[in-house]
């Protein structure tokens, strides 16, 4: 018997995400990197948090429960063949009362 949870009950959502906003230095970043911003999102609202340390993880995982603000935290590889490019950090920011969903870089916090 397999461990691994099938497909369906890791595709369904965990919270509502509000409205989708991006904003536009993320909107270049996701352009040039060549991502496409609801694979993030899917993997947002699935409970995929990222990159973010573990405590951050615990606190996502609480903030479903008791309505927090939930941060999940993206590292995005250059795309093949840019040599020359670094790895860029995205965030994504669903606010506590489930309003809005925020797609941003770290500077523009």
């Amino acid at each position: 018997m397999s461990t691994t949870p099938n497909s369906t009950t890791q595709a369904l959502p965990r919270f509502e995400l509000g409205q989708l906003c991006n904003t536009p230095g993320a909107q270049a970043v996701l352009q040039r990197y060549q991502v496409n911003p609801f694979q993030l999102i899917g993997r947002h609202v699935r409970g995929d948090w990222g990159d973010v340390c573990p405590e951050d993880a615990q606190t996502n995982d609480e903030a479903l429960h008791v309505g927090a603000r939930i941060f999940s935290v993206y590292v995005l590889p250059p795309p093949v063949g840019e040599g020359g490019m670094l790895a860029q950090v995205v965030w994504l920011i669903t606010e506590a009362d489930r309003s809005v969903t925020t797609l941003l870089l770290p500077e523009e916090y």
